[in-house]
């Protein structure tokens, strides 16, 4: 018998809506891309994760709470970061709920509204695990394209929300493509919005575009608009709803999986309660957001060198003729006119990890994160390279 080929005992206990499901995409194996490369370095692009690390306190909130045993649980309220949360964001704790990592926080709210055949409405191009999560519950999802630009499109998202969704994902600013809602564009989505639906905006990035003036989108560039206070905008209104942020991305704890929402009232909170693992947020990654969030100057600090480079790769990347997104986050949405799978293969040839863009339309694009300088040097010389190389 050829056992490659026969059907998994399990095979029929899958259900239906999982079977049919594509794998997260974590981008390659970075020891993969070393031995294909002959490298002992390689230069990782994938996961828009920090190259500044985190603030110099979490190393000592990491000791101390290892310290302190692994052999007890944690607290599965998470009720000191709560607290340092809502005292940060003015905000009551029992309004916020934690996460390992803002998608497990994604995976709770589709555990806990949806059922078969409700819609989802989100974006695209767009984050996967929006459309996966609802998926796995048995919904349907219906995504908004972007314009030809990548703005907001209002009138389709318009027509989208007119259909009567149970749940909304829209992220701000943009995974995969880092642009921004403006305060005018949030309105309009929070106006067609039906007040029977949970509205979930997605802030894994926000911290770029709203604390850094060289972003676009920020109160001091006249020429864009000013990336919108979503909690501000959201506090009035009477409907359910969710802001989601991370401690993954601007923070530098992307290791110890930390994310957070916070939520139009306690009982959206105890809903998730009631689906999530009880410890889901370890002792250790406790602390460490305590700590993080305690040095706002070493954020400020990421984000400044992050923008920094943002604009520097940009421009010279649009100088060697490929269209590079404007963005707000610590990545880059790259069309290389070329297969993205072939570009990012000749990449990990270099010892180079982007994530090539799969959905329908967008499959010549690459995202890339933003790393130390001297790594984003090897990345423009070897993409253009290989993009000019695969031209006619």
């Amino acid at each position: 018998m050829n056992h490659a080929t026969a059907p998994a005992p399990s095979a029929s206990l899958i259900r239906t809506e999982v079977a049919g499901l594509p794998g997260y995409d974590p981008g390659a194996d970075p020891d993969t891309v070393a031995a294909l490369s002959g490298s002992g370095r390689v230069i990782k692009l994938s996961n828009n994760e920090s190259p500044y690390g985190a603030s110099p306190a979490v190393a000592e909130a990491l000791r101390l709470a290892l310290a302190d045993g692994v052999s007890r649980y944690p607290d599965p309220t998470g009720r000191r970061l709560a607290e340092a949360i809502g005292t940060r964001l003015d905000v009551p704790a029992d309004r916020i709920v934690l996460g390992n990592g803002s998608e497990n926080i994604l995976e709770l709210l589709c555990q806990a509204v949806l059922d078969p055949g409700d819609l989802v409405v989100t974006q695209t191009p767009g984050f996967s695990l929006h459309e996966t999560f609802p998926r796995v519950m048995g919904a349907r999802v219906e995504k908004v394209p972007v314009t030809a630009g990548f703005g907001f499109d209002a009138d389709a998202w318009s027509t989208a929300l007119a259909g009567g969704p149970k749940l909304v994902f829209l992220a701000n600013p943009c995974n995969p493509s880092g642009t921004t809602l403006s305060a005018g564009q949030l309105e309009h989505v929070l106006a067609a919005t039906p007040e029977s639906a949970l509205l979930v905006l997605d802030e894994a990035y926000g911290e770029f575009a709203r604390l850094n003036p060289a972003y676009p989108g920020h109160p001091a560039d006249p020429e864009h608009p000013a990336y919108p206070d979503a909690l501000e905008a959201l506090r009035g209104q009477d409907r359910p709803w969710i802001v989601l942020r991370t401690f993954s991305k601007a923070y530098g704890l992307a290791g110890v999986r930390v994310g957070y929402g916070i939520a139009s009232d306690p009982a959206l909170i105890r809903a998730l309660d009631r689906v999530r693992t009880p410890y889901n947020v370890n002792h250790p990654a406790q602390e460490a957001a305590i700590a993080a969030l305690g040095d706002q100057a070493h954020l400020a600090d990421t984000v400044r060198r992050t923008a920094l480079e943002v604009a520097r790769l940009t421009d010279r990347l649009s100088g060697a003729g490929l269209r590079v997104v404007p963005s707000s986050a610590n990545f880059l949405f790259i069309d290389t006119g070329n297969p993205a799978d072939r570009v990012a293969r000749e990449l990990h040839r270099a010892g180079i990890i982007v994530k090539a863009w799969r959905e329908p339309g967008f499959e010549t694009y690459i995202r890339a994160s933003l790393s130390t300088p001297e790594d984003n040097d090897v990345f423009v010389r070897c993409l253009t390279e290989i993009c000019a190389k695969g031209k006619p």
